[in-house]
């Protein structure tokens, strides 16, 4: 299980979080809290809710695309699923700029990814190896760069489904 507790610090808000979010809620708020697959029984544990509460919120936020479900393991697993998330911020992107502040911002990404490329001789950040030499705080400098290329990556990829939701009234290909 990982190290995720989606219940509040404090004990008023952990109070307020049992009695004012249901069941479902807390389930939720678990599920995309969790970075590995998780048994169901440690899941409910989190949200503070029976084991069979929690498999039947699970299951409907799995038919939802919110969850991954492995029912071959025992117990059950899930964990959350990466694309509805990055579904989510493509649609607050589309959302929140024009298409042209989005293409803006695809085209300033890929200058960025450009100068990474251009940096590391190669067009793919796995293909850097960061340990292979320098001190300490070479290594950890290449960590971060690499880590920061991987997130211009992925914003690139974000905000082209931005723009084609965008685009297309909120759809990925035109109605």
């Amino acid at each position: 299980m990982t190290e995720f507790d989606p219940v509040p610090e404090s004990e008023s808000a952990r109070r307020r979080w049992q009695t004012q979010t249901d069941t479902f809620g807390r389930v939720y708020d678990v599920v995309l809290g969790i970075t590995s697959p998780t048994a169901y029984t440690d899941i409910a544990e989190l949200a503070n809710c029976s084991p069979n509460a929690a498999k039947k919120h699970l299951e409907r936020l799995a038919e939802m695309g919110i969850a991954r479900a492995d029912r071959e393991s025992r117990p059950a697993t899930y964990e959350r699923n990466e694309g509805y998330l990055e579904w989510q911020d493509a649609s607050r992107i589309a959302t929140e700029l024009s298409v042209e502040e989005i293409i803006d911002r695809v085209k300033a990404l890929e200058t960025q990814r450009g100068d990474y490329e251009a940096q590391f001789e190669t067009t793919d950040p796995a293909d850097v190896s960061v340990v292979e030499r320098g001190d300490h705080e070479t290594v950890h400098e290449r960590m971060a760069t690499v880590s920061e290329w991987h997130g211009v990556i992925r914003d690139i990829r974000l905000y082209e489904l931005a723009r084609q939701l965008s685009q297309n009234d909120g759809h990925l290909i035109p109605a």
